[in-house]
């Protein structure tokens, strides 16, 4: 199987593979072809390794062609698996395991599937990539949204793929001893969008549609206004308050203007899929 998460050590690189333990760990497997149940677990391991994404590398000795090489590690039963970090051996198996047993030894080592998407997700927020990794971010367990780290990149995300409310949202709610200079220059972000965001065309026609607040014509256009300036949820919130009671208002002028930001949008985008859901409760 080709990939950056495995390696065939061999008398010639076994010494440049050891030293990598010190930048990342390293999961020796001890096996020959000639012991079957060495050979077994080859596959489930090598698909352990590609599901932590570069959290480890596996490294495959086959001690029946590189004998002076598993000498060196002193090894007398196969098969034997040893995990290095730092350049240490800090834990190991001998004899016939099973693939359960192997990940309960690296779950007390490496950090989780979790902890994995998350530092992903981190790199391609310094990589420009937020994109990428809204979906990373969107996919962790509650308990660790909650954590004032991943509500910053949330934030940092949102902003970049203008969601500004769900931005808006986030930094709501960072603690104090965590509004540093990240935080700060989010905030920063935030308000620079806010004040090209109320522009004297959007305060006129709000203005106007808090005087008329049942003209619809006036509503199409505000909302369209929010929606050029990526106010989408306000221009979202505004159109529904009409459909909701008369999906047909304006001729069907209203709708379109609805679907047409929703299709603007995308699927991706969590306030679209919210008024998605809501017009399909009212046509099914």
């Amino acid at each position: 199987m080709q990939s950056p998460y495995i390696v065939e050590v061999n008398q010639h690189n076994f010494r440049e593979v050891f030293e990598r333990s010190v930048e990342a760990p390293i999961l020796f497997y001890f096996w020959a072809p000639m012991n079957q149940e060495s050979v077994q677990l080859i596959p489930e391991l090598q698909s352990v390794a590609q599901q932590h994404s570069g959290a480890f590398t596996l490294a495959l000795l086959n001690c029946q062609q590189e004998q002076q090489v598993a000498a060196q590690f002193g090894v007398q039963t196969l098969p034997t698996i040893a995990l290095f970090i730092n350049g240490q051996a800090v834990d190991g198996l001998a004899g016939a395991q099973t693939i359960e047993t192997v990940n309960a030894m690296l779950r007390k080592h490496l950090p989780s599937h979790d902890e994995i998407a998350l530092q992903q997700a981190l790199t391609l927020i310094e990589q420009t990539q937020h994109s990428q990794a809204l979906p990373l971010l969107l996919s962790l367990p509650d308990d660790m949204k909650a954590k004032a780290e991943v509500k910053l990149a949330l934030a940092d995300v949102f902003l970049e793929t203008q969601q500004y409310e769900a931005a808006e949202t986030e930094l709501e709610r960072i603690p104090l001893e965590y509004q540093d200079g990240y935080y700060k220059g989010l905030i920063a972000k935030l308000e620079l969008h806010k004040q090209a965001a109320d522009s004297p065309e959007i305060q006129a026609l709000e203005e106007i549609f808090s005087a008329e607040p049942n003209n619809a014509h006036i509503a199409s256009e505000l909302a369209l206004q929010y929606h050029q300036v990526n106010r989408n949820e306000e221009a979202l919130e505004l159109l529904w308050s009409f459909l909701q009671s008369d999906l047909n208002c304006l001729d069907g002028g209203l709708k379109k203007v609805f679907m047409d930001i929703l299709s603007a949008l995308g699927q991706g985008n969590s306030v679209a899929n919210l008024y998605r859901r809501k017009l399909y409760s009212l046509l099914y």
